[in-house]
């Protein structure tokens, strides 16, 4: 099963959280985005059957193959969970171990969990346990809690011998949060000691950056977050610079016809004032680096419907040089 998934290294959407939606993981798929994931899903509030948390783990058949994303501290509520989610037929349950917000760590959740690594193997155990081998368990995690605390290397291995089938290394501390630079040799290091598939994550925001982070590290896999907000085109260009070491560009035309299938998609989901609203922070990422971006980003902000949003938007992309 994790043989079909690895035939070839495959390029990821991370999960982020307020970001990576139904609407954005239909576009990054339609650009060639290859394997999706939720965004992260409360393990509590899925066995309460909470509504609101549920509908995180919604996708359709259109994104597979596709994860659903998990976090919590209790071993059995995790296990509970994964169990919940085998009706939605995921193609494999991922534990977040690496988020390093602060109300997650607080309730031993997250990136926690590397400082209390009995716990975070009986979790996988657990899962394993409830998934009984019907779809991959994957773990994501960090390099540590800070530089004076790296312990990716035998957390990892301890993931694996848990039961793990396969494992994303974002190779930042917990302290580094999101900022600095990730240290993609933590990833080459890993790789090297696991005999399971491991996926790269940190700081690809270029086809050039992917196929550099698979060249230096062996990694079997490269996940794109932050670096596809606003370039949801990244993957089809990795995918193209992994083939051909070349890729298309992409023109004004083209930026503006991703922004509309942005739009399109997401109002398949909410209503527009939701849409015009959550918009606004999507379309700062496509702007960005454009002559004339932060005047045009300070009208969007004041836009009060879908009419206007697309208005300012064709006349700011086809008639600027």
């Amino acid at each position: 099963m994790i043989n079909d998934l690895f035939k070839q290294p495959l390029l990821f959407l991370a999960p982020l959280a307020g970001y990576t939606d139904q609407a954005f993981r239909l576009l990054c798929k339609s650009m060639g985005a290859e394997v999706m994931v939720s965004e992260m899903v409360s393990a509590d509030g899925l066995i309460r059957d909470s509504a609101k948390t549920v509908q995180f783990a919604i996708f359709t058949k259109e994104e597979q193959p596709f994860g659903i994303q998990i976090f919590g501290s209790d071993p059995l509520v995790m296990a509970k969970a994964a169990e919940f989610l085998l009706p939605f037929k995921p193609d494999f349950i991922d534990v977040n171990m690496g988020c390093p917000v602060k109300k997650v760590i607080k309730r031993g959740a997250g990136s926690a969990l590397m400082q209390t690594p009995l716990i975070a193997e009986t979790i996988v155990k657990e899962v394993q346990k409830a998934l009984s081998g019907t779809i991959p368990l994957s773990v994501k995690f960090r390099s540590g809690a800070d530089n004076n605390d790296l312990n990716y290397l035998d957390f990892g291995k301890r993931m694996e011998a848990s039961g793990a089938d396969f494992i994303c290394l974002h190779p930042r501390t917990v302290k580094q949060m999101f900022s600095g630079k990730s240290n993609w040799v933590h990833i080459k290091e890993l790789k090297a000691n696991l005999s399971i598939p491991l996926i790269g994550n940190g700081d690809v925001s270029s086809p050039e950056d992917a196929k550099q982070m698979l060249s230096e590290t062996n990694c079997d896999g490269v996940m794109i977050g932050r670096g596809a907000l606003g370039k949801p085109w990244i993957f089809r260009q990795s995918r193209q610079m992994l083939d051909t070491n070349n890729y298309d560009p992409i023109t004004k035309d083209l930026l503006l016809t991703a922004i509309f299938s942005h739009i399109d998609l997401a109002l398949r989901f909410k209503p527009e004032r939701v849409v015009v609203k959550e918009m606004r922070s999507q379309i700062c990422f496509y702007t960005k680096g454009l002559l004339g971006g932060a005047e045009l980003r300070n009208r969007i902000n004041h836009t009060e419907s879908m009419e206007e949003l697309k208005s300012l938007l064709t006349k700011a992309l086809t008639s600027s040089p």
